[in-house]
């Protein structure tokens, strides 16, 4: 199935990721932090957006569009590969065009403290794959 913005339901193993870093506290000057992958408590998901680091006027493009009024610094690009190899999954939604969710994150009910160590070990795997961050 073909989303709206041409690209295939399925997101691709070679595929980029881009997620959009809105604060100063999910990068430094060389290397993206892994509280920059960390899913959005409210629906525990990470937001990102099927895009590489190139060309970086579109990339910065979609920022300024998705993300409004709050702060853009960069972004941080990695493989969907990368997201699996941490036993996460991606998940197409569009709209906005581009648009994916990180899935699959560990909530434990009976121990949140066990749940959240969790999260942060994948976040910080998904972020030492990341490199560098790109800066807008």
């Amino acid at each position: 199935m073909t989303l709206p913005s041409g690209l295939p339901e399925h997101v691709g193993d070679e595929e980029d990721i881009a997620r959009f870093l809105t604060s100063s506290g999910h990068f430094s000057a060389t290397a993206v932090k892994p509280a920059a992958f960390l899913p959005n408590p409210h629906n525990g998901e990470t937001s990102v957006f099927r895009h590489g680091a190139q060309p970086l006027e579109s990339l910065q493009a979609i920022g300024k569009r998705e993300m409004g009024a709050r702060s853009l610094h960069g972004a941080a690009i990695v493989k969907a590969s990368v997201v699996r190899e941490v036993d996460l999954e991606l998940r197409a939604g569009e709209p906005p065009p581009l648009h994916a969710d990180i899935i699959g994150w560990p909530w434990q009910q009976h121990d949140p403290d066990l749940g959240k160590a969790e999260r942060k070990e994948k976040a910080a795997l998904i972020a030492q794959r990341a490199g560098e961050p790109l800066r807008f």
